[in-house]
């Protein structure tokens, strides 16, 4: 066998040694022990953080906030180990506001998604609706309309995720959830949280 014979073996050897290992490693990434997403699986999330309100403030007359603790308990199932579904609730705290307390909760059901880059670590994303409520109480004269008003619209979701046993790992992620206010406007409320998972 020439050299270059020996050398175009070579490289087909390691090339495919390579593609042997990169497979081995991305399914080990899907269904290593720490992975817990077949068809079916399931689990519930608690998670705390802060809430940021994207709302105005009116006149400019009153002090304003746009913060608060928030929480939130969820569930969720995959139907394939890379895509599920998953309800859950969120109490976004309340703000005072205009002379009065901005609050906000809703009901989100989305579609979710994990990119797994280890059989530890995943990416997750989220898109669906909330149904969201809220509730406005303002001053005369701020400028802010006060009244209580609920609907659905859309949000969305970005986290990172990783496991700790094969049972429990910890999340962290951010939430944007579009929400109907008193007065016709629709206003952005975002949740960045952490918190924990318990698979089953």
């Amino acid at each position: 066998m020439t050299s270059s014979k020996r050398f175009l073996s070579a490289i087909v050897v390691a090339a495919a040694s390579l593609t042997a290992v990169a497979g081995a490693q991305a399914q080990s990434a899907v269904d290593g022990p720490y992975s817990f997403y077949s068809p079916g699986s399931a689990y519930v999330g608690l998670n705390a953080g802060k809430s940021d309100f994207s709302v105005g403030n009116g006149t400019g007359f009153f002090t304003s906030d746009n913060k608060d603790t928030t929480y939130g308990i969820y569930g969720g199932t995959y139907f394939t180990p890379y895509f599920g579904a998953e309800l859950g609730y969120t109490n976004f705290g309340k703000i005072n506001r205009a002379g009065g307390q901005t609050k906000a909760e809703g009901i989100n059901a989305s579609l979710i998604g994990r990119l797994p880059l280890s059989p530890q670590f995943n990416l997750l994303g989220k898109l669906g609706t909330t149904y969201g409520r809220t509730d406005v109480s303002s001053a005369f004269g701020s400028g802010v309309v006060p009244g209580k008003e609920t609907g659905f619209d859309v949000s969305y979701g970005i986290g990172a995720e990783y496991a700790f046993t094969p049972a429990v790992s910890g999340v962290v992620q951010y939430d944007e959830h579009k929400m109907k206010f008193a007065g016709g406007n629709n206003d952005r409320v975002g949740a960045a949280t952490a918190g924990v998972r318990f698979k089953f």
